[in-house]
């Protein structure tokens, strides 16, 4: 069997029923039906149903439709309106100014919601109308949120750091923890970032008319306290060992339930809203994690990691020039595919390569994260940019421009946690062990 002619089979399957406009999760499973009916002698329908159950029936995923839920719920709520609001009076004096409001809130929202999507859209929907109100440049106003907004996968609880967790059988308290670092390190590179172009170019930010004083600054911490109260519930549960990130999740809900009462947002119909969209978020996730999971165990049966991996071995490529390789290979998929698409059909045929090559797979998780963070404003399908759209009604081409330094911002953020993986692993091996 000519490996290179089963690989292009599958793949080949894959690419033309998505460009038919087929579902994603039929689309895998289908060509994983094609791979297996074909080229072994195994009944593709009984493994499709084995799958399907085992897969679906995980106490890990079961955290996904809590954190969307609450990620919903609080889309719905004043928190971001609270997080503008309690921040301004602390940042408005370094160079940028509040557009460090875009990052620090877009970090801390991130840190409650686990969408990059609900980030930018719940954020942006202050921010923009208000720096557009003050005059600030509209183009660093968008790329900051564009770049800011994808925190949301990579400071958890994260829906990427989820799915990805139960696909590879890593941990996902250990993802949780992983992720926090570089979290904090992108967002600080993109505050620096924006100090730099502020004090080459004041005027990009115009001067502000209200002056705070100290007594401004103390009354805004009620309103960051919601969101402090959430963050310390949610990943404080979760650090401390007192709950499991599906228990946290629960608590979770719970805790944004109360802040939208206490917000007077929260009534049967915002309720029923939230419960609906969590409900038809996590069946579209739930139904391409089974596809991609099938497709997983059709290319297992065909031999297609084992064989790639020798391939690749006999290349005597070093574990860097295979990063590389596959950031090339990421960023390609990221101008076609959309993050949780990225994740569940690669996987499958990386993780052996990456695992031979003797990279930890809690690392690899936040590096596959920061990929999908880029496809998140990597234009066609860059769903950040489509959510900015959405916001502004500027062409999608401009956005994608506006977003374009801090595109390469993340990029050298990528370049940083290769080159030192322990921004990643220390935190878990420090709080959990190995």
């Amino acid at each position: 069997m000519d490996i290179v002619w089963v690989i292009a089979v599958v793949l080949g399957s894959i690419f033309l029923l998505l460009g038919a406009g087929v579902w994603i999760a039929i689309s895998l499973a289908i060509a994983g039906i094609i791979g297996i009916y074909f080229f072994t002698g195994i009944p593709p329908g009984k493994v499709l149903g084995m799958i399907a159950w085992n897969t679906n029936n995980s106490w890990a995923l079961t955290c996904l439709p809590l954190f969307v839920f609450m990620g919903e719920i609080l889309y719905r709520t004043k928190l971001s309106e609270q997080l503008f609001d309690g921040l301004a009076p602390w940042i408005y004096r370094l160079p940028g100014k509040l557009l460090h409001t875009n990052v620090l809130a877009c970090a801390m929202f991130a840190a409650v919601s686990g969408s990059s999507a609900a980030t930018t859209a719940t954020i942006g929907r202050v921010t923009l109308a208000e720096f557009k109100k003050l005059n600030y440049d509209l183009p660093l106003s968008i790329g900051s949120l564009a770049g800011a907004g994808t925190l949301g996968f990579l400071i958890p609880p994260s829906i990427i750091m989820i799915i990805y967790g139960v696909l590879a059988e890593v941990s996902i308290g250990k993802l949780f923890i992983a992720g926090v670092l570089p979290g904090l390190m992108v967002a600080g590179i993109y505050m620096v970032y924006i100090i730099i172009r502020g004090l080459i170019n004041p005027g990009l930010t115009p001067a502000m008319v209200t002056e705070y004083s100290w007594r401004d600054r103390l009354r805004s911490i009620p309103k960051i306290m919601p969101t402090v109260f959430l963050i310390a519930l949610v990943l404080g549960s979760i650090y401390a060992g007192w709950a499991t990130p599906t228990e946290a999740a629960a608590c979770g809900v719970g805790g944004s339930l109360l802040v939208a009462a206490m917000s007077r947002t929260l009534n049967w119909k915002t309720f029923t809203e939230s419960l609906m969209a969590a409900t038809r978020t996590t069946c579209m996730i739930c139904f391409i994690v089974t596809g991609a999971a099938f497709l997983s165990v059709a290319v297992g049966y065909l031999g297609i990691p084992r064989q790639l991996a020798e391939i690749i071995a006999s290349f005597k490529l070093s574990p860097y020039l295979l990063l590389i390789t596959l950031s090339v290979f990421y960023l390609i998929l990221g101008c076609l595919l959309d993050g949780i698409s990225m994740v569940v059909m690669t996987l499958p045929i990386v993780l052996p390569l990456i695992t031979g090559a003797g990279f930890d797979l809690v690392w690899f998780g936040i590096f596959v994260v920061l990929m999908v963070e880029l496809a998140q404003i990597t234009p066609p399908v860059g769903f950040n940019l489509f959510v900015i759209q959405g916001l502004t009604g500027h062409e999608i081409g401009s956005i994608a421009r506006n977003a374009l330094p801090f595109f390469f911002l993340m990029l050298l953020a990528t370049a940083i946690l290769a080159i030192f993986p322990e921004i990643a692993l220390w935190l878990p091996r420090l709080m959990i062990g190995r």
